[in-house]
């Protein structure tokens, strides 16, 4: 298990499926963890939105995190995302993490049935008593419907091991907040695409971010060029590239896009489960442009 703290990009990531989508592909799994890596992402976050994880069974989210810590080797943090629509799921998932070597865990409340603040507190406690991993609060209220101000947010730190936050809101006021006068209580990183270089610049400690996928050296390049060189002029070049390709990201089903781009720069990942699609048409062929346009190979 690696046990550093969690900064730099975290790569919100997919869950690679065999031809007919029945079973995760442990091999190309194994593969693009291992080209993560080496283009130079600081950490991995398999079971969350872009991982497909409403359409995993709980033993594939079992399987999922197992296959992430042994293909990670210790290299990277793997935040494992255990969120779940029971408390009784969620402890279940946390427990196994911390069993299989994980360096944290993300929580997203339960979904469909929105849960109170206090109730979710609760499950966070018995979340951690479980598995006594740091955890980060996975903050996405148009799923959730869970929706709180940022001190609320940060009163989430009164649970013991809650030190994270991956924000998917798209509040950038809300995110700001957080960053200025929260910081010593919760350590906030952005999660909703387009926000990454505002947030990155704001001083967030990184960003869950599931375009780096397709988009490995591209997202490494803007994080050294912000957070660690400060070079504004740098980011801002980069961000050209980059925003058009976070933006069609965005304006379709996440994960199917996602695996779009990867499949168009030749990388192995499968389909999306149904009922979703991967984009065909005149969508996928705008991800292709967009791709060329920032200086990315283009296979298919």
């Amino acid at each position: 298990m690696t046990t550093t703290d969690l900064t730099g990009i975290l790569v919100a990531l997919v869950t690679p499926f065999t031809a007919d989508g029945s079973e995760i592909d442990a091999v190309a799994l194994d593969t693009h963890v291992d080209r993560l890596i080496r283009e130079g992402a600081h950490g991995l976050v398999p079971g969350g939105s872009t991982g497909e994880f409403t359409t995993l069974t709980l033993d594939e989210r079992k399987q999922l995190t197992e296959l992430v810590v042994k293909a990670a080797g210790g290299r990277v943090p793997v935040v494992a995302g255990t969120g779940a629509l029971s408390t009784r799921d969620a402890v279940e998932l946390a427990a196994h993490a911390a069993q299989a070597g994980a360096s944290a865990l993300m929580v997203v409340p339960p979904f469909y049935d929105a849960v109170e603040l206090s109730t979710f507190k609760e499950l966070l406690r018995e979340v951690h008593a479980a598995s006594q991993l740091p955890i980060m609060f996975y903050n996405i209220p148009s799923a959730s419907g869970l929706s709180l101000s940022p001190a609320e947010i940060a009163s989430l730190a009164e649970v013991e091991g809650v030190r994270y936050l991956k924000d998917t809101s798209g509040d950038a006021v809300g995110l700001t907040e957080l960053l200025q006068l929260h910081a010593d209580r919760i350590t906030a990183f952005n999660g909703w695409d387009t926000l990454t270089f505002y947030g990155l610049a704001a001083g967030a400690k990184g960003s869950v971010w599931g375009a780096t996928n397709v988009i490995p050296e591209l997202s490494r390049q803007l994080w050294d060029a912000l957070a660690a060189d400060g070079d504004l002029v740098r980011g801002r070049e980069l961000w050209a590239k980059i925003y058009p390709i976070c933006r069609l990201l965005e304006a379709h089903n996440y994960a199917a896009a996602v695996k779009t781009g990867m499949q168009l720069r030749g990388y192995a990942t499968g389909p999306v489960r149904k009922p979703f699609a991967l984009l065909d048409g005149e969508a996928r062929a705008e991800f292709a442009r967009l791709l060329r346009a920032a200086g990315v190979e283009v296979v298919d």
